[in-house]
């Protein structure tokens, strides 16, 4: 049985938000976290390699299952007006409990993905001088660098952040643009062939594999909820922005990939992806546009990683100043900069990066192949495992009052997300060893990390609900100067 949410304790004074994020600063947040450059040419062709030519396939199929998951994600964004999104969504769907276990995990996985990045900025940077000018400056130093302008920009004012990620996601999504525009005009290699969106070809031999890699590229989408408290009329922005963001990352990854494969031919692309996939659209960059392009998507490769690092940084910050407003966490983490942002939760997101890449550089851990894969491999699958538990959840949140929301809405989509959803983490969990390169052992102690969080989360509820019940009963409260009503 869940715990009843009804008519819950007055909760105590909040921080006054100031409302400064519009529709397209969420986006930026949203698209630049999924980092579209990095996971087109550094991803996709693994998806390429595994997949074969139904890769774009697989890409927009991920697309349409979040877009689904995203019709009733939104719907419950309009009554629960909390920064928490997935722990205060399953909160009010299946109970304070489930919904503090979900917390514990939604901050492990979010925090994860944020310090993971932060090696990556290194690998990347590293390689990029070393190609472009030949001199070898180590990666630690870049990751330094690339560590402390997170820090710096994630305790500033938040539209400050909006700002650089949309000028870094602008060029990113140019110099793909450029890319992919004269192979599609052009023919490609061998003419344009539709075969990447049969159904044979995209649930081929590897479709397991394919869609670790295709479901994985839309993470962080749902974090326009987790700025709620910023956005300037959150139920109308933040509902637009989550599906602009879907809809332009589904479009936008099956396009790029269907030119890329276009560029060599559909088998040669194979091929290619195989022997040589970090090279795969550097190699069609140059032949097809030339090398100064090639060399400017080499540099942005930083940027997009730096983007990616500074959304979740702030993803993981605004998550840990909820918790730690409603007391499930300690309540210094809730204080507020000056500029507003949450100050010490920003820094302590900063400190936990620090801690974790200096132990695995220490242990000897190769940044990319240990650091980076294996933090995501715990923070995809648990990211994806909060996105079923919260389609169930709105199913139960909605069967209590329609609200006004139609059968579809309230029922159908997010049945259909939370079985979705559920296979996908299915299949990541048999394919664990696609993420990882790990053994057996290895591969145990990661994956068991989320359960393991999960149950303490459970512990701390269980704790509070006991030793403290009127903190526990604010727990995922809907904010009292917001309506509830149907926007």
């Amino acid at each position: 049985m869940t715990d009843s949410t009804s008519a819950p304790a007055p909760p105590t004074a909040r921080w006054v938000p100031r409302r400064s994020i519009g529709v397209w600063g969420l986006v930026f947040f949203v698209v630049a976290a999924a980092a579209p450059l990095a996971v087109m040419s550094g991803v996709a062709p693994l998806a390429v390699m595994f997949g074969g030519v139904g890769a774009p396939g697989g890409y927009l199929l991920g697309g349409i299952v979040m877009a689904v998951f995203a019709v009733g994600f939104t719907a419950m964004s309009r009554h629960v007006d909390n920064p928490g999104a997935f722990y205060a969504y399953i909160s009010r769907g299946l109970g304070r409990t489930v919904g503090l276990g979900a917390a514990f995990v939604a901050v492990l996985s979010y925090v994860l993905i944020a310090v993971s990045f932060v090696p990556a900025i290194g690998v990347f940077a590293h390689d990029t001088v070393l190609s472009l000018t030949g001199v070898d400056i180590a990666w630690q130093i870049w990751a330094v660098v690339g560590w402390l302008a997170v820090g710096v920009l994630g305790y500033l004012n938040i539209t400050l952040s909006a700002k650089v990620l949309g000028v870094l996601l602008g060029l990113e999504v140019l110099v793909l643009v450029v890319f992919a525009v004269p192979i599609i005009f052009q023919g490609g290699a061998e003419g344009l062939s539709f075969g990447s969106f049969n159904p044979g070809n995209v649930f081929g031999a590897g479709v397991g594999a394919l869609f670790v890699l295709a479901f994985g590229a839309f993470l962080g989408f749902e974090s326009t909820a987790i700025y709620s408290e910023e956005a300037k009329d959150p139920k109308r922005t933040v509902p637009q922005a989550t599906f602009i963001a879907v809809g332009f990352l589904a479009l936008f990854y099956t396009v790029v990939l269907w030119a890329a494969i276009m560029a060599y031919g559909p088998e040669q692309a194979v091929v290619v992806a195989t022997e040589d996939p970090t090279g795969m659209f550097f190699t069609a960059t140059e032949q097809w546009v030339g090398a100064p392009v090639a060399n400017a998507m080499h540099v942005l490769i930083v940027t997009s990683a730096l983007a990616a690092a500074l959304a979740f940084h702030n993803a993981s910050a605004r998550y840990l100043s909820a918790l730690a407003s409603e007391h499930a966490l300690p309540s210094p983490l809730a204080r507020r900069s000056s500029s507003g942002s949450p100050g010490v939760a920003s820094l302590t997101v900063s400190a936990v990066a620090g801690v974790i890449v200096v132990a695995f550089a220490l242990a000897g851990a190769d940044p990319y192949t240990h650091t980076f894969i294996w933090l995501n491999a715990i923070g995809i699958p648990g990211i994806i495992g909060l996105q079923a538990l919260c389609s169930a959840a709105v199913v139960a949140f909605f069967r209590r009052d329609p609200h006004g929301h139609g059968v579809f809405t309230r029922l159908i989509a997010p049945a259909v997300a939370t079985v979705a959803l559920t296979g996908t983490l299915i299949l990541i969990v048999i394919n664990y060893d696609l993420l990882t390169g790990a053994g057996a052992a290895t591969n145990a102690a990661l994956i068991l990390v989320l359960p393991v969080t999960f149950i303490a989360g459970l512990v701390v509820a269980r704790i509070l609900r006991a030793r403290q019940p009127e903190t526990y009963q604010q727990l995922a409260t809907v904010r009292p100067d917001e309506p509830t009503s149907v926007g």
